[in-house]
């Protein structure tokens, strides 16, 4: 099960999702939205075990693969859509990052030498969840200290990290994709200079954050080789 079988569903409904290509858009939030109010559902945009059941209801189960990402996290998913846009080197910026500031309100954002590991969680929040508010400033990688609400690391949490050391200002932001015994696996912008999937320290980390609009979900827990390679989903 994955977004373009929401989309493909929702269109067999008479609810326009936009184009069935598989990407989480907000013409897909609101087809949502509107199946969810025409079968007396919280009309929250997001796909649940409640919304599927009434989408599916020939399916008395939804299977879903152990490494496939749950459609309630669609910031998640945009994510992963993401993998490996890269600034540009030396002169020039990549203008699809210039552009997720400029959709921001960022209106001083115009160069990707300016660190973008805040301002690629915002898109991906704030195209997915269009009622969550982002914190003041968000480039700032422990501003996000204030989003949301404190959770537990789990699949699709903000995770806030601190850079140099604990007291100094500096940090980075990302989204959580697993954990092995020492470090997070974190989907994170201005990695390398690009989107990827890094490693951090799990005795850096100062604060794990879930959106307010987000579903409330037990974490799940994926371990991982050092490598990267997912061994198992556990759900605490």
């Amino acid at each position: 099960m994955n977004t373009k079988d929401i989309q493909q569903a929702l269109y067999d409904r008479g609810f326009d999702p936009g184009p069935i290509d598989g990407f989480p858009g907000r013409l897909t939030t609101n087809a949502i939205k509107q199946f969810q109010r025409a079968n007396d559902l919280k009309a929250d945009g997001l796909v649940g075990p409640k919304t599927l059941a009434k989408l599916f209801p020939q399916m008395s189960t939804i299977a879903q693969d152990e490494t496939s990402l749950p459609l309630s996290l669609p910031w998640l998913e945009i994510a992963m859509n993401l993998l490996d846009v890269k600034e540009v080197v030396g002169q020039g910026s990549n203008p699809l990052i210039i552009d997720w500031a400029a959709k921001l309100g960022l209106s001083d954002y115009h160069d990707d030498d300016i660190p973008w590991c805040g301002l690629f969680v915002a898109h991906c929040i704030s195209t997915q969840l269009c009622e969550e508010s982002i914190p003041n400033n968000p480039l700032l990688a422990r501003n996000w200290r204030k989003f949301g609400k404190q959770t537990t690391p789990g699949l699709g949490a903000v995770l806030v990290f601190w850079r140099e050391s604990k007291e100094s200002y500096k940090g980075h932001v990302g989204l959580y994709w697993a954990e092995d015994d020492t470090a997070y696996h974190v989907i994170g912008g201005n990695q390398s200079n690009a989107v990827t999937v890094t490693r951090i320290a799990k005795d850096r980390l100062l604060e794990a954050r879930w959106p307010h609009t987000g579903l409330d979900e037990h974490p799940i827990i994926r371990m991982a080789t050092n490598k990267g390679y997912l061994l198992s989903t556990n759900e605490v």
